[in-house]
């Protein structure tokens, strides 16, 4: 149920200044987000020279933005987990290495599309 007054418009502009608010915290705060945000941004333009059609670049470019997508969600659970204590228990060193064990299976996956691609059009 929506919260009394935070419906419609302003509902949708505040969920908009959270998600900029989010961003600005990644980058400020996340080398691997930097790092990635920088590779997405670089490899776009390539997605739209290495695609021959929209739905390979639309592809091409999908994986980019999902590599972003896990690097958020693991730099949330890590920010989670360092406010609760810096003091090492199992549970969250085990959260903290799935959250970067997903963002190497993301990129994987962006390793075996662009090369899927790359190998039709070159191969």
């Amino acid at each position: 149920m929506a919260k009394p007054g935070n419906t419609g418009i302003r509902r949708i502009l505040r969920a908009t200044k959270f998600s900029a608010q989010g961003f600005r915290s990644a980058w400020q705060h996340e080398a691997a987000f930097r790092q990635e945000l920088i590779l997405v941004i670089l490899m776009t333009p390539l997605a739209f020279w290495l695609g021959r059609s929209f739905v390979e670049k639309a592809i091409l470019i999908a994986v980019l933005l999902l590599v972003l997508i896990v690097e958020l969600f693991n730099s949330a659970i890590e920010a989670a987990i360092d406010r609760h204590g810096d003091e090492h228990h199992e549970l969250s060193g085990r959260a903290k290495d799935m959250g970067s064990a997903a963002v190497f299976v993301v990129l994987l996956i962006v390793l075996v599309v662009w090369g899927a691609v790359a190998w039709e059009r070159f191969g």
